[in-house]
């Protein structure tokens, strides 16, 4: 077994990628620190139990929470443009409420239709139904970093960043044990994503490529 995500997505490819202009995720992210204002880091939160999928911020888009033992980690700039950060921080909604689906073992979650729609949402549901159905969650923290976007006209946006999972790890429900797994490259990973704003003003994330073990993300 391997880290948590052990082939996340990467069975999509996204049709538009050649497009892309954007650089792959670089060497040169490790040394930001938060002390630098316009840096943001969000936590899938540490709150438990997670509340019904009915809940709801006071801005009526859905909560997402996770348990005590899970954390997500995002550390990007922000750019200044309206648009590009709020494609950046719906794109770390997106995220967690996959990994939401998977805690709260059900794909009929409010957050994962919110955050995701097209091929994304149906490879979301595929993946987190590989957890449910084996019972497995995952514990721990994993740090998504190295962010950068570019927009596409008034609506679209592309958002590529890396993740390390090498502090996150599958644990089985039925037993309760987690399997700590050695770090190897693999726990890095690129994720290449397309968003598109809806009606309500949402970046849902559309399209997603990943490739694991990828040298771009290599600490």
């Amino acid at each position: 077994m391997v880290h948590r995500r052990p082939t996340l997505l990467a069975t999509l490819v996204l049709t538009t990628i050649a497009a892309l202009t954007l650089s792959a995720c670089g060497s040169d992210d490790g040394d930001s620190t938060a002390k630098d204002s316009d840096k943001a880091v969000d936590t899938g939160g540490e709150k438990s139990p997670s509340p019904g999928p009915s809940a709801s911020d006071a801005d009526g888009r859905p909560k997402i929470t996770f348990p005590s033992d899970a954390k997500n980690v995002f550390e990007y700039e922000k750019t200044g443009n309206a648009a590009k950060d709020t494609a950046l921080a719906d794109s770390t909604l997106s995220v967690n409420s996959i990994d939401e689906a998977i805690f709260e073992g059900s794909t009929d979650t409010e957050a994962l239709g919110f955050y995701n729609t097209e091929s994304a949402l149906s490879a979301s549901i595929t993946y987190a139904l590989r957890y449910i159905n084996e019972e497995e969650t995952w514990v721990g923290e994993t740090r998504y970093f190295d962010y950068k976007v570019s927009l596409s006209g008034d609506d679209g946006a592309y958002v590529t960043y890396c993740s390390d999972e090498s502090k996150s790890f599958i644990k089985d429900k039925k037993t309760g044990k987690v399997d700590y797994t050695p770090t190897t490259a693999n726990a890095y990973v690129l994720y290449n994503t397309k968003l598109a704003k809806n009606a309500e003003g949402v970046w849902q994330t559309t399209d997603v490529s990943s490739n694991r073990g990828d040298k771009a993300c290599q600490p």
